[in-house]
């Protein structure tokens, strides 16, 4: 019978494409991940993996194999689930996956409620910017995620995964005490932060400032949106927030509205296999009500 922890690791080499890059996600050597391998392909009897360059690639029996682990897995999840709904209480692990202004808007206030009301459920929770954790989710790293998609930028979206709006945030452009202006066009010899390149609130306020007929000077570049909100309140800097970063406390900062009023939606995502599972439920409820609270 073929093993089902090296048969996952097969389907991992498949999503990853190279045995470093599964050895990193699960926390194995590279040796451990091409000796479990060599296992499963002696247990089944054919070649699963062949040379191609520095790399390996999976042969047609491995892609067939491939296909059947992934619903092999679904089933033990869904086998989870049901077990855990035939429980009377509320137990377990699940991992979530947060970007930071949820981590600071919405975890505090959830991690109260799970608290007071499932005291036997723990949570795990990492930060991770959304479009990674929406595919980490997916390939069963986390069991949750909470998400964020800009207007007119489509959030990635893989097969397996279900969506439960958490609801809608504001966005508006946040510029120093001493600022003089009241509209975007107005911050356009401004310099500004923003973050990284390829994430989705990047390529959404560079392009807000371009439909307003100006390249954004960006000097600043951070994932960190409490630095980017010191370097507004320093005066060196404007950026567009969200106004959940201000989550239970009053700007040091003015915000401008910006035309239209944006609004980027929230969601969570779970893999379907495990969205009936009581504590997944769970938390989506509690992060529903941390959001009303926030």
């Amino acid at each position: 019978m073929l093993d089902v922890r090296r048969l996952r690791l097969l389907r991992e080499l498949k999503l990853r494409g190279t045995i470093a890059a599964v050895a990193a996600a699960l926390s194995y050597t590279p040796s451990s991940v091409s000796q479990q391998l060599a296992l499963l392909e002696s247990e089944a009897g054919v070649p699963l993996l062949e040379k191609s360059g520095r790399r390996v690639q999976l042969t047609p029996q491995a892609e067939l194999l491939v296909q059947h682990t992934a619903v092999l897995l679904d089933r033990l999840e869904l086998m989870e689930s049901e077990l855990d709904q035939s429980l009377t209480e509320v137990t377990g692990t699940v991992r979530l996956a947060v970007f930071q202004s949820a981590a600071l808007g919405i975890i505090p206030q959830a991690l109260t409620i799970f608290g007071a009301e499932y005291p036997q459920l723990r949570i795990e929770v990492t930060q991770r910017e959304p479009e990674s954790a929406l595919f980490e989710t997916w390939t069963r790293e986390f069991d949750l995620v909470i998400a964020e998609q800009y207007p007119g930028h489509a959030a990635p979206r893989q097969a397996d995964l279900d969506r439960v709006s958490l609801g809608e945030d504001a966005l508006r452009l946040g510029v120093p005490p001493r600022f003089t202006g009241t509209s975007l066009t107005q911050a356009r010899d401004s310099a500004w932060v923003m973050e990284p390149r390829g994430t989705a609130s990047r390529h959404w306020a560079e392009q807000l400032c371009r439909q307003a007929g100006f390249e954004p000077d960006v000097r600043f570049e951070t994932a960190d949106l409490q630095a980017q909100i010191r370097l507004i309140e320093s005066g060196h800097a404007v950026a567009v927030l969200p106004d959940l970063v201000w989550a239970g406390r009053a700007p040091g900062i003015r915000l401008l509205e910006l035309d239209g009023e944006p609004r980027r939606t929230i969601f969570t995502a779970a893999r379907h296999a495990s969205a009936s599972r009581p504590a997944v439920k769970a938390c989506r409820d509690v992060l529903a009500r941390a959001v009303e609270f926030a």
